[in-house]
């Protein structure tokens, strides 16, 4: 746990940080209940000590303040002057417990017993909370509800794998539902009542992104005037989940590898080895084999998190579905914005199934909350929909983004003809022949074969 202490008196209360980080714990001290607020409105306390004479300021007064900015922090009341009355008022105006100076090693492990207990009870109830919130977000996630057997087999080795500790990496383009597989796999695992933390590998700079993992020291960077724990620390016994991990900068992929072989870290810019217990997930949507013949991802280390690997099918493979989860995404967002739609029209469904869908399920779902909220009828109509899913007509008007007259859907010309424009269409929309052959369904070969047929070559 993480404690701050607030006392004037610099004897007593360095005494007192020392005996909280002889048990384990970490602490920091200021002299003031002035000082101690701003602490607590930058950085994160578990606990907070509270002297109750501060010179000219009040400790019934600061523990006011501290209730009404950080209600879920327990408060201990200290003082030299203790008395029924003085302990009876301080519980009264929310403290957790009460000690009287100078206390012995004993009294306090008895309080911090009881502050562990209600930080659990906290956490749990923060958790069931958490819980309920990403059921009824993710109620609009059919994950579970597949027809096609790509993605039930991948649905299937999680499960099976959710029961174990062992390292687990998903594969996929973005929006195929990584995030809410490794959410599923955490519910479903012995882990499931212990946090759940995720960090965003591409989200930082590498400095940053190795204080958000493993915490840093006082001093340790430019910018770093506190101690802080990192996302590790707060992950202990639970699981932590790695979003785009073919993103992490090769620097700190070593200290990523020592975690998931030895168990243990070290904060930046501290030479002190600390265990963790964490389950990893990774999820990537970057072709990590690649990653390692280009040296920009360590080989021991994908062989290190490819223990149990998966890939979350793209949007494309279940052709079969896209009209359930479409109809699932309708009613969904009918109900929450309090509209009455009654579904899709036929030229909706057939808009909806002419469309690649780059975006997978995380598109899907967008374009369908945009044509729940923008549907003049019962139904939703292609013009409903963003111009690229209903054929580059916005408003329904009959003209596409480029002005170009380019043949629509069901335009009468020629399947090749047909090939061609959607061909050239998808080569310009994307950076690379790796994504526009996955967007298309097809391996780089024929695609290069049809970029020479059509003169691209």
């Amino acid at each position: 746990m993480d404690f701050l202490v607030i006392d004037d008196d610099k004897t007593f209360r360095d005494a007192t940080c020392f005996l909280i980080e002889d048990e384990g714990h970490y602490a920091e001290g200021v002299d003031s209940g002035q000082v101690g607020m701003t602490w607590l409105k930058d950085e994160k306390y578990d606990a907070v000590l509270l002297d109750m004479n501060l010179g000219s300021e009040s400790g019934l007064d600061i523990l006011a303040q501290i209730q009404k900015q950080n209600p879920q922090i327990p408060v201990v009341i200290i003082t030299a002057q203790g008395s029924i009355q003085t302990a009876v008022e301080a519980m009264r105006r929310g403290a957790a417990d009460f000690l009287e100076k100078p206390f012995q090693r004993e009294q306090f492990l008895t309080v911090l017993a009881r502050i562990q207990r209600l930080g659990k009870m906290g956490q749990q109830i923060k958790r069931l909370e958490q819980e309920v919130t990403e059921t009824r977000a993710q109620s609009l996630e059919p994950i579970f509800d597949f027809t096609n057997p790509p993605i039930r087999n991948a649905m299937d080795i999680l499960m099976r794998a959710a029961a174990t500790p062992a390292s687990i990496l998903i594969l996929g383009e973005s929006g195929t539902g990584k995030t809410v597989a490794a959410r599923v796999v955490h519910q479903n695992s012995h882990l499931a009542d212990k946090p759940f933390v995720t960090v965003s590998c591409p989200s930082l700079s590498k400095e940053l992104l190795e204080s958000e993992l493993f915490g840093h020291v006082k001093g340790s960077f430019t910018g770093a005037i506190r101690d802080h724990w990192g996302k590790v620390r707060a992950a202990d016994g639970g699981t932590l989940f790695l979003d785009e991990i073919g993103d992490l900068p090769i620097e700190i992929q070593p200290k990523l590898l020592r975690l998931l072989q030895e168990r243990e870290y070290e904060r930046l810019g501290e030479n002190v080895t600390r265990q963790a217990n964490v389950r990893i997930i990774a999820a990537t949507n970057r072709d990590l084999k690649k990653r390692v013949a280009e040296g920009a991802f360590r080989e021991d280390l994908y062989f290190r998190l490819n223990v149990i690997a998966v890939e979350m099918p793209s949007l494309r493979m279940l052709d079969s579905d896209i009209i359930r989860f479409a109809e699932h995404y309708a009613k969904f967002f009918s109900a929450q914005c309090g509209r009455k739609i009654d579904g899709l029209s036929p030229e909706a469904v057939s808009s909806i199934r002419a469309y690649s869908w780059p975006g997978n399920l995380r598109e899907l779902r967008n374009s369908i909350e945009r044509a729940v909220i923008m549907a003049r009828q019962e139904k939703i109509v292609p013009a409903d929909f963003p111009a690229e899913i209903s054929g580059g007509r916005p408003g329904g008007s009959g003209d596409n983004n480029n002005n170009n007259n380019d043949p629509q859907i069901g335009s009468m010309i020629s399947l090749e003809k047909l090939e061609e424009i959607h061909l050239r269409k998808i080569l310009e929309r994307t950076p690379s022949l790796t994504e526009a052959a996955q967007i298309l369904g097809i391996d780089q070969a024929t695609l290069y074969r049809k970029r020479k047929k059509i003169g691209l070559e």
